[in-house]
């Protein structure tokens, strides 16, 4: 009874974000007694929505973990033998199950709305509330009619065909739901968008209202980000940590939007600054999630990353995309020129670097989604081409070193007006930094490739330039928020050093061995010692064990080559060895079945790992900028409590 218990919890949801939607136009469009108790009764509806579908999804979570297979989805997804974490993640390691996961977020974000938002007028709080409820309605409708999670099978199979090993990672039980929550995160600064501009309310208010959840919803996306390509770098085998997929540039663009976005929010709130920059942008960063969500779940995709799925469950999404996002920029061609205009900066000002950062951004953005959708489309007209790395390198990376040099800068210009000399003066220490680290770097390496030698000036040059706001201040005394833009900024610049070194100096080497011997890759010796065999919870294995040398250094490898039953496949483990300044990556291939040798897959990769610590550091500002601002709003609440 738990999935008839979890559909009916999902009816009810729907039902209620239907109602949600009726009340807030209802409360909008009339003055009277009717108007007034629909406007009352939203918020208590949009908070029992958003509790009926944590059930739905817990009851989802529930027939996995108990591995009912008569339960459709748990028989295509789960099996009896595997471990209980691939049992509870499973639940939305597939189509249904992920879709599920969005709308529960979902409905546990508007029903936050309601709950806790303060800082709209209430006009603007029901329409960002019927907003959410329309959002939440469409895609109820599709998880209903066209993904039922909870459908049954007769007879129930008597074991199920089991999860595609390379979800069958711990990364599945982080990676989804913190991507999940970023887009959320989105939706809700798309219904607060939504609600400004009906009511023409797009002010500072709204602004603050607003932050928090880009500034979450950034934060989720960055960790995704940065986790999905860690497991992507060390499950698939390949050694890199990026490929261009079109899944991953699904995630890529909501969070380029986002950032642009986090930045225009902040010169509103602050300034009241760029107020149709920032209702647009969030449109677009909703419009980046909706496109990601339709290329992962559309079937036009063939990726790992991707579910293969009915395209018409595809062209249900595209209909969603379309009556959303059409509808938002209906609305916002009709109400923008309604929304006075902000107040005027200098060029050379904050504001003004801002506006170039969130320019330079869009460029990006526009890159990625034309080389990720260009490929769709041709393919629509029957010609089959490709768009790599090189493309996105190509186009993607001169933008993305003027956008680093405006990053530097910015932070040291001053409000409104500044002056052009003054901000040279600051700035000659990132300068410096910058051209020292050219020089040396073209001295040591002997010649290296003009990109990642700019990439790794321009990193250490904003890695400098991004303490100079806190480097004359008290520290104890400067805001947290002052302390989360350090330090993200500081993440990029460290992200970047590590893209710059991996792509410079990466050392690989492709062998065949026998066991006994050995081979060099990098300044590390590594010998075959012997091939095992090895068996997991619900698969088997050919192990390698590898011992690497280095200058007294020493490390144990275990590469493996795992093959699953349940269903089918066979896979790459690699086995990585972590050091300070890079890791040695391995892989194991095949037997040559003539002479019996092994292959071999090795990578020197030197300081890969600051491409994750960046990532890390950079979610990290995003959640002390958050808890500074959740802090100042906190003990102003109080003290106005206290005093009045």
């Amino acid at each position: 009874m738990i999935a008839e218990a979890g559909l009916a919890s999902l009816w009810l949801s729907a039902m209620l974000a239907g109602l949600q939607l009726l009340l807030g136009v209802l409360g909008l469009r009339r003055r009277d007694a009717a108007g007034a108790q629909a406007m009352a009764a939203i918020g208590p509806v949009a908070i029992v929505q958003g509790g009926l579908v944590v059930l739905a999804m817990a009851a989802l979570i529930g027939v996995f973990l108990d591995t009912d297979l008569s339960v459709r989805l748990v028989a295509e997804n789960s099996h009896s033998a595997k471990p209980w974490i691939y049992k509870f993640a499973g639940a939305w390691g597939n189509h249904e199950g992920s879709m599920l996961l969005w709308v529960t977020i979902l409905g546990a974000g508007g029903a936050l709305v309601a709950w806790k938002e303060r800082a709209l007028d209430r006009a603007t709080h029901v329409a960002t509330l019927a907003a959410q409820g329309a959002i939440a309605l469409g895609f109820y409708a599709f998880l209903l009619f066209a993904s039922n999670p909870f459908a049954r099978l007769n007879p129930a199979p008597v074991e199920g065909q089991g999860l595609n090993p390379l979800l069958q990672d711990p990364g599945l039980a982080f990676h989804p739901p913190t991507l999940y929550a970023g887009y959320v995160g989105l939706s809700v600064a798309f219904s607060f968008a939504v609600g400004a501009l009906v009511t023409g309310q797009v002010g500072p208010a709204f602004a603050r209202a607003m932050r928090p959840w880009v500034l979450g919803a950034w934060v989720f996306l960055t960790i995704g980000i940065t986790a999905g390509s860690y497991w992507a770098y060390y499950e698939l085998g390949w050694g890199g940590w990026w490929f261009w997929d079109p899944v991953e540039n699904a995630s890529l663009m909501p969070w380029l939007a986002a950032t642009a976005l986090l930045h225009s929010v902040n010169v509103l709130a602050a300034r009241d600054g760029l107020r149709a920059w920032t209702v647009m942008l969030a449109v677009v960063a909703f419009s980046m999630s909706m496109i990601g969500t339709f290329l992962v779940r559309s079937g036009i995709l063939t990726s790992v990353h991707a579910f293969a799925v009915d395209p018409r469950r595809g062209a249900f999404i595209l209909g969603l995309l379309g009556l959303y996002i059409g509808g938002a920029l209906a609305l916002f061609g009709a109400r923008i020129g309604q929304v006075r205009a902000g107040r005027n900066f200098a060029f050379v000002s904050r504001e003004g670097g801002l506006v170039i950062n969130n320019l330079l951004l869009s460029v990006i953005l526009g890159i990625v989604l034309i080389g990720t959708l260009y490929p769709l489309v041709a393919a629509g007209f029957g010609v089959r081409l490709s768009v790599g790395p090189p493309f996105f390198h190509t186009a993607a990376g001169p933008i993305a070193l003027a956008l680093v040099a405006v990053m530097a800068v910015g932070p040291s210009l001053r409000w409104r007006r500044d002056d052009a000399e003054a901000v040279l003066v600051r700035m000659l220490w990132p300068m410096v930094a910058a051209a020292g680290t050219f020089a040396l770097v073209l001295t040591l390496s002997g010649g290296m490739d003009v990109l990642p030698l700019l990439g790794l000036s321009f990193g250490v040059g904003l890695v400098v330039a991004s303490v100079l706001p806190v480097a004359r201040r008290n520290w104890r005394r400067t805001p947290l928020p002052i302390w989360g833009m350090v330090v993200a900024h500081a993440g990029i610049g460290v992200s970047m050093i590590g893209m710059a070194c991996d792509s410079a100096f990466t050392a690989e080497r492709l062998v065949a061995l026998y066991p006994g011997q050995a081979t060099i890759v990098g300044p590390w010796r590594v010998q075959l010692n012997r091939i095992y065999p090895n068996v997991g919870p619900n698969w088997s294995a050919l192990e390698a064990r590898l011992t690497a040398t280095r200058d007294g250094d020493s490390a144990s490898l275990r590469p493996q080559q795992r093959f699953f039953t349940d269903p089918p496949t066979t896979t790459s483990e690699s086995a990585i060895a972590t050091r300070w300044n890079g890791q040695l990556y391995t892989v194991l291939g095949q037997q040559d079945a003539a002479t019996g040798r092994w292959q071999l897959r090795l990578w020197w990769k030197p300081f890969v790992t600051l491409i994750w610590l960046g990532g890390a550091l950079i979610a990290l500002g995003g959640a002390l900028a958050l808890v500074g601002r959740w802090w100042k709003e906190w003990t102003k609440r109080r003290r106005e409590a206290l005093w009045g």
